[in-house]
């Protein structure tokens, strides 16, 4: 009898190995520690961005709306916060996904406004603060596409046979991956129209 105690931790050890429950536990670590290096790229870029607004107001003052933009944008996604226990909620992560696409708006009204500065554009400060912001751009890229693909094999260990009996037993569920809508339109600069220099007047006639 005291054999057959001893095999059972064993045998429910070897059960739940099989079954794709350690896998579980790894697959989730993976994708809380992927989400955490996109938290912390976005926190990157949003520690920026003051140094930045001061930077392009001491040359345009003038572009209030602009810079008014990009400090709410900034405001709105520190106000929404997205812990790794909520990635399984569809529209937490889409609040979150909103307020980091609309910053990026935000940010490329900014620098094509700052092309039309042209003592702005060569100011050192705000040439460091540009390559910063892109090189945290391309951080951003890489940590979400991590995120993604990460997400995308808990999601498949969830469904696929036989993980998905695990799964159904002990409650876990697929995560939602991180998308901005349209946001091809989003990362591309929009189009700044300026009014057209005004027509000289026609000479007085003689």
């Amino acid at each position: 009898m005291r054999r057959f105690l001893w095999v059972l931790p064993l045998l429910a050890a070897l059960t739940l190995s099989g079954c794709g429950y350690n896998e579980f536990q790894t697959r989730d670590e993976q994708v809380k520690a992927a989400w955490a290096e996109v938290l912390n790229q976005y926190k990157r870029r949003a520690d920026l961005i003051p140094n930045l607004v001061a930077t392009v107001q001491g040359y345009a003052s003038q572009e209030k709306s602009v810079l008014l933009g990009v400090t709410e944008a900034r405001a709105k996604v520190g106000s929404v916060q997205l812990t790794p226990d909520a990635l399984n909620d569809p529209q937490a992560m889409k609040r979150f996904a909103d307020a980091q696409g609309e910053l990026t708006g935000a940010l490329s009204r900014l620098l094509v406004v700052a092309e039309n500065y042209p003592q702005l554009k060569s100011d050192a400060n705000f040439r460091e603060l540009q390559a910063q912001l892109e090189g945290t751009e391309n951080r951003i890229t890489t940590a979400r596409n991590r995120f993604i693909k990460a997400t995308r094999d808990y999601n498949i260990l969830v469904r696929q046979f036989p993980t998905n009996l695990t799964a159904m037993m002990f409650g876990y569920k697929e995560k939602e991956s991180f998308a901005v809508e349209n946001e091809k339109a989003i990362a591309e600069p929009p189009k700044v129209q300026f009014p057209p220099a005004a027509a000289p007047a026609p000479a007085p006639a003689k």
